[in-house]
């Protein structure tokens, strides 16, 4: 059985200016952000990684070196943020004020639905997603692996892996920097053990 911890990156600006879109800007942490990697990081040093992955963006990338314990990160694209289209960079009262439209029919079916009307649908986010987990089982039936990614493409996976409605993706809380922890077996079933957690 393979244990995954899955983070959130530390806090970007944009995060922090009433979480604004950031998709696949690539922006880096803020002093915040780095401090908030820095603290995961302590709570996480006395777990032997057999491998650290991330999101090639800079600020999954600078969470995964501190939270990682400075130890070599393996770049993937299959964990980079959801591709939001118009909503780039805008935060939801912003976008929701230009075409509210675009947030009514991603609620209603993200699955199908681009998000902010040119970025990619839930599906092709959850694909990509699973396909990395999948693939990374191959190479790690067992152990333990740091994997650091976004809010979007988090929540997204959890909540399909969990048998959610993926439109209600959104009810899994995922802070910043923050620890979920859970467990992939060789079918692929998914156990959740922690959730938004710290650690000590």
């Amino acid at each position: 059985m393979l244990n995954v911890y899955f983070l959130r990156h530390g806090e970007t600006a944009y995060n922090a200016d009433n979480n604004r879109y950031c998709g696949r800007t690539d922006i880096p942490l803020t002093e915040k952000g780095l401090e908030q990697a820095r603290l995961v990081g302590e709570q996480l040093k006395n777990i032997s990684f057999d491998a650290v992955y991330s999101s090639p963006l800079e600020r999954a990338r600078r969470t995964a070196q501190l939270a990682g314990g400075n130890r070599e990160v393996i770049s993937d694209r299959r964990l980079i943020e959801a591709d939001f289209g118009q909503w780039e960079g805008k935060t939801r009262e912003e976008f929701i004020q230009e075409k509210e439209a675009l947030w009514t029919d991603w609620n209603r079916d993200p699955l199908h639905t681009r998000a902010g009307g040119t970025g990619e649908t839930a599906k092709e986010v959850i694909d990509r997603v699973d396909d990395f987990f999948r693939w990374v089982y191959t190479r790690h039936p067992s152990g333990h692996i740091l994997v650091v990614a976004h809010n979007g493409v988090n929540r997204l996976y959890l909540a399909w892996k969990l048998g959610m409605e993926v439109r209600h993706y959104r009810r899994l809380v995922q802070e910043n920097s923050s620890i979920t922890l859970f467990s992939l077996d060789e079918s692929g079933e998914l156990t959740l053990r922690l959730l938004n957690a710290r650690l000590g």
